[in-house]
């Protein structure tokens, strides 16, 4: 497991179907490398820090956490020495008590660069985008050698404006999605107002009221919703048909809080969930599509007030439709942009009014489904 385990910091970016020229062994040809990267590895989360090339070298830091805990850190260069280069590394247990000996480091040497790929012994790194890579790993077990590839997200600076900022508490238990909220993280939570008018004309307390709470597990983003609406309308039965005039939920959501346009791309997600649970977005083929398999609702009915309890599955912007893809793990600081919406129909055509979470400038407030930039954030905290 420890020989598995020091060959895992081996950063790579998916491969190009093309041939790139060979170039110098300098670490200015490796500067992509730099900044802040974080990814997946042996049932937990990674974070790997690497600085800019400075003095010949270029550090990075390296932490697995499993279960809330550390498992052990590492401490790699790659440094230039003898017109080569070579990456080294050490570990060290949750405790910092070194696996190596005091002299002792873990060495892979250059084998060669090109434009989006650095190859050492062992190890590579192939540049896919400014903002991921993959790590592609040679693993020996049992005299037997298999290529491993792990998958990296790096932190861009964020140019997104920092506005609405709640703060999300995890949730300790396991939140049944059944619309009773009956769990302590709900009734430590508190209610955040759903009374931003983005479309139609100005409504009464007695026509809409609405607020919501959020929590958080590893898994999923949890919402629960208080909705009092009048009037109830479901006239579209083809969930793919208008689905935005009849009364429902959305749910806005963009997993690294980065805005930007989303419209037809994943960059972004503007879900609507309807009265009987189907969740619809616009597809990459700029048509509706159903997206149920990333959110899990339920709701309760009493009186004029619908309560919904809502289980979402974040995904980043590498989502690709009709191709398996896998969730966003959730981790204590991370930042979401994140807006609530609500459709409200009182028997028309079209609805009536579009209720917002938070405040949007300009005339033009029905911007959410297009435009990540109006959302505001959600800091997860423990």
């Amino acid at each position: 497991m420890k020989h598995l385990l020091f060959l895992l910091i081996a950063f790579t970016l998916p491969s190009k179907a093309q041939t790139s020229k060979v170039l110098e062994p300098k670490l200015e040809n490796i500067a992509w490398i730099a900044g802040t990267w974080h990814g997946e590895a042996f049932g937990g989360i990674t974070e790997e820090i690497w600085s800019e090339p400075s003095g010949g070298s270029m550090m990075a830091t390296f932490i697995l956490i499993n279960d809330g805990k550390v498992t052990f850190y590492e401490i790699e260069v790659i440094r230039e020495v003898e017109n080569s280069l070579i990456f080294q590394l050490k570990h060290f247990g949750p405790d910092l008590k070194g696996w190596e000996t005091k002299d002792e480091t873990v060495d892979f040497p250059l084998i060669e660069i090109t434009e989006n790929k650095v190859v050492f012994e062992g190890m590579s790194f192939e540049k896919n985008s400014d903002n991921e890579m993959n790590v592609y790993v040679d693993i020996e077990d049992n005299g037997k050698t298999e290529t491993v590839k792990f998958n990296y997200k790096k932190n861009l600076k964020n140019s997104k404006p920092l506005k609405q900022l709640i703060k999300v508490k995890h949730a300790k238990e396991t939140i049944n999605i059944d619309g009773i909220a009956n769990e302590t993280i709900w009734k430590n939570s508190e209610w955040h107002q759903l009374d931003q008018l983005w479309l139609g004309e100005a409504y009464t307390a007695d026509d809409f009221k609405g607020r919501y709470k959020l929590s958080w597990t590893k898994d999923a983003l949890y919402l629960l919703a208080e909705i009092q609406d009048d009037i109830i309308v479901d006239t579209h039965k083809d969930p793919l048909v208008a689905w935005w005039d009849d009364d429902c939920l959305e749910v806005f959501i963009d997993e690294d809080n980065s805005g930007g346009e989303h419209q037809f791309n994943h960059n972004a997600f503007a879900y609507h969930i309807a009265l009987n649970g189907n969740v619809v977005d616009m597809s990459t083929k700029r048509e509706g599509k159903l997206y149920n398999s990333h959110i899990e609702s339920k709701r309760n009915v009493t009186g004029n007030t619908t309560l919904w309890e809502v289980k979402i599955k974040l995904f980043n912007d590498t989502y690709k439709d009709d191709m398996d893809n896998l969730p966003t793990t959730l981790q204590a600081n991370k930042n979401i942009g994140f807006a609530l919406a609500y459709c409200d129909n009182d028997s028309s055509l079209e609805r009536e009014n579009f209720i917002g979470s938070i405040p949007v400038e300009g005339e033009d407030k029905n911007r959410g489904w297009i435009d990540a930039n109006i959302f505001g954030t959600l800091q997860l905290i423990d």
